[in-house]
């Protein structure tokens, strides 16, 4: 069986946009997923009841099984790990960039990693609905920033008139055209678009928790309730007929704006018989990993799509157009080879292609001899 990985998330945002209220937004709905915290930023941030103010290297429990540490960018590595100790179990890192940071540097370093441990969780801009223009004044950079995420979340929607707030997604789809765009009040996206929960929220009904208790208000006073996750899609498929591999990776390289995430297992049928493929897809980051098949279970492929604004019926004719077509259907011996690109070596099975690497993007198209990144250019290059 493939060893999970962690997920790393890089939640930034400039100042005042709401980082922080949305990282504590996820902390308090946890229930049952385990968040470590990476705090790479200035001056006080108020985490729930604690408050880490400049004190790089320290380590806090939230004592919800989260945990909390202020870092300097350039300690990193070293604190991934640290939190992607097996006895620590956690099941996801955020990593909370500085209001001045350039997250496109530490999108680097969590890509650059050696710890396989990890896996890359994608970029989260955050961005203030009121303030967007004055923002983008102020800060100039705000406009590439936008260019490498892959989901924005537009907070303080509740802020603005439905008119203004149609004009600012416009302009960040405009300027985010690989990213999913949400609209946020309060920091309230649900953590399902950015990483699983072990424990649905209100998987017990009419039973409140701890958490539920402690955190009922928002710090600025509004009701928990009163403010719903931001609206997202999620499209779940099964297929007992196997994908042909060079068919699902046309689907994967040319998959739409707004599908965030992509997450599951396929079946390759005849082109490895031994293996099923869970895939890890996030923004224009994209991971398989083989396993063999449990005994005595049936051969699917299942795969969950998340995102905004997503054509839920086109997405699944697509799909349905990878499914292999009848005997006479049968992938060459080559047709692995697009999948296998995006095997971490480790995890290769027997038989790959001499000379087969690692990429974080799709395979050269053109003939050109250039590989074309998963992620922009301002991020790889």
């Amino acid at each position: 069986m493939t060893t999970p990985q962690i997920p790393v998330v890089v939640l930034a945002g400039f100042l005042g946009a709401g980082k922080t209220t949305l990282l504590n937004h996820l902390l308090r709905s946890a229930r049952g997923t385990r968040i470590g915290v990476m705090v790479n930023d200035f001056g006080d941030i108020g985490i729930d009841a604690m408050t880490v103010a400049g004190q790089v290297g320290s380590t806090v429990s939230l004592g919800n099984g989260c945990l909390c540490c202020a870092v300097d960018a350039s300690e990193l590595d070293a604190y991934l790990e640290v939190l992607t100790r097996p006895e620590l179990r956690l099941d996801v890192i955020v990593i909370e960039a500085s209001g001045l940071a350039e997250p496109q540097e530490l999108v680097r370093m969590v890509l650059a990693s050696d710890n396989d441990r990890i896996v890359y969780g994608g970029l989260v801009e955050v961005v203030d609905a009121s303030e967007f223009e004055a923002t983008r004044e102020r800060h100039p950079e705000t406009d590439r920033h936008l260019a490498v995420a892959d989901l924005v979340v537009v907070n303080k929607a509740d802020r603005v008139p439905a008119e203004r707030l149609a004009a600012v997604r416009g302009e960040v789809t405009a300027l985010a055209p690989r990213a999913a765009v949400v609209e946020a009040a309060h920091g309230r996206v649900d953590p399902e678009l950015l990483f699983d929960r072990v424990v649905p929220e209100g998987e017990i009904e009419g039973q409140m928790s701890i958490e539920d208790i402690l955190y009922g208000e928002d710090a600025d006073g509004a009701e928990a309730h009163a403010h719903p996750h931001a609206a997202y899609e999620t499209l779940s498929l099964t297929a007992a007929t196997p994908l042909h591999p060079r068919r699902l990776m046309a689907f994967l390289d040319a998959r739409p704006e707004g599908l965030y995430r992509i997450k599951g297992f396929v079946d390759f049928g005849a082109a490895d018989p031994a293996h099923r493929y869970s895939v890890h897809a996030v923004g224009r980051f994209l991971r398989f990993y083989p396993e063999p098949w449990p005994d005595g279970e049936e051969r699917l492929t299942q795969l969950v799509l998340i995102g905004s604004g997503i054509d839920a019926a086109g997405l699944r004719a697509e799909l349905a157009g990878c499914e292999l077509d009848g005997p006479r259907d049968v992938p060459d011996e080559h047709a692995m080879w697009g999948v296998l690109r995006y095997v971490p070596r480790s995890e290769e099975p027997p038989g790959d292609p001499e000379g087969s690497e690692e990429h974080d993007g799709p395979e050269d198209p053109d003939g050109s001899g250039e590989q074309a990144d998963a992620y922009p250019e301002t991020v790889s290059g």
